[in-house]
């Protein structure tokens, strides 16, 4: 791969972008394009980097959105075809040209089980991402080290996962590109996600933490935190985020006024019922036997 100079590629990105439809068909702006989808592949540069100054301790790079977006202005329909290494099927697909298939090899540690998984062009998998059937993987999601992405799992584009996640059967991580300056979906390192759950619209989950399965967490979505005796919620500035090493499941609240009382209704809520201890750990050991 070419090394990217990525202090660079932010200049030239805004000045393509802002041209809108007149870049189309210039081979600079293609290139430039180019550069920047294969320092999102290689993980050297994220559309979402960690940055303590921040008040979430990330930092958005909408400039790298921008990029990708100008990629999907600059590609033209186009039919790829691929054949499988270990046999004579073939995988046909329609996509813009500026997102062919993305290969892997066996010296990048990570390991994709065959039955159905895509990974598109732009997104980073770390060695030792573990990815089971079938699942998905969009434009500038960045997968660190030691994650396993299990069946039926989805990392949406520009989500930011961290080291040693579990995405467990049919968990769904939601994804942004517009508009830019929106925060994707974070998971930070050592967070187990059950199965079905669903991480959407900017939520930070922290290191360590713990969502049982069937959690949905949305910007609208009160956490109510029972150890703490508090109520976490999203503000105008921040998004929802779920503290560190929190163990969050799925409960019910009673609707307090109006006929929703009257008929003894309840509506969903997340909870955090405990924080990670020893017992936690010890039911997320089988982790590392199947890495």
């Amino acid at each position: 791969m070419t090394h990217v100079d990525v202090h660079s590629l932010e200049p030239k990105i805004e000045h393509y972008f802002a041209q809108g439809a007149a870049a189309v068909g210039d081979n600079d702006a293609l290139y430039t394009f180019e550069l920047l989808r294969e320092a999102l592949e290689l993980g050297t540069l994220r559309s979402a980097e960690p940055d303590p100054t921040a008040p979430t301790g990330w930092r958005v790079n909408a400039w790298v959105k921008r990029g990708i977006l100008l990629g999907f202005r600059l590609g033209a329909l186009e039919q790829m075809d691929g054949h499988h290494p270990l046999g004579s099927s073939m995988l046909s697909f329609v996509d813009k040209a500026t997102y062919p298939i993305q290969r892997f090899r066996p010296e990048g540690g990570v390991r994709i089980v065959p039955g159905g998984s895509s990974v598109r062009a732009g997104a980073h998998l770390a060695r030792g991402v573990v990815m089971m059937p079938p699942a998905y993987v969009n434009v500038g999601a960045f997968i660190d080290e030691g994650t396993m992405i299990d069946s039926h799992a989805l990392v949406g584009s520009c989500a930011q996962i961290g080291k040693r996640v579990h995405l467990s059967a049919s968990a769904q991580i939601g994804g942004v590109l517009e508009p830019v300056n929106a925060s994707p979906v974070i998971i930070e390192d050592d967070a187990l996600v059950g199965g079905n759950t669903g991480v959407y619209e900017g939520t930070i989950v922290r290191a360590k933490a713990v969502l049982a399965a069937g959690v949905i967490l949305t910007r609208g979505t009160p956490v109510y935190d029972l150890p703490n005796n508090t109520v976490i919620k999203a503000t105008a500035d921040t998004p929802l985020i779920i503290p560190a090493g929190a163990v969050v499941v799925a409960g019910s609240r009673a609707i307090q006024h109006g006929p929703g009382k009257e008929l003894g209704l309840s509506v969903y809520t997340p909870i955090i019922v405990k924080y990670r201890d020893e017992k936690t750990e010890l039911s997320t050991a089988l982790e590392d036997l199947l890495r």
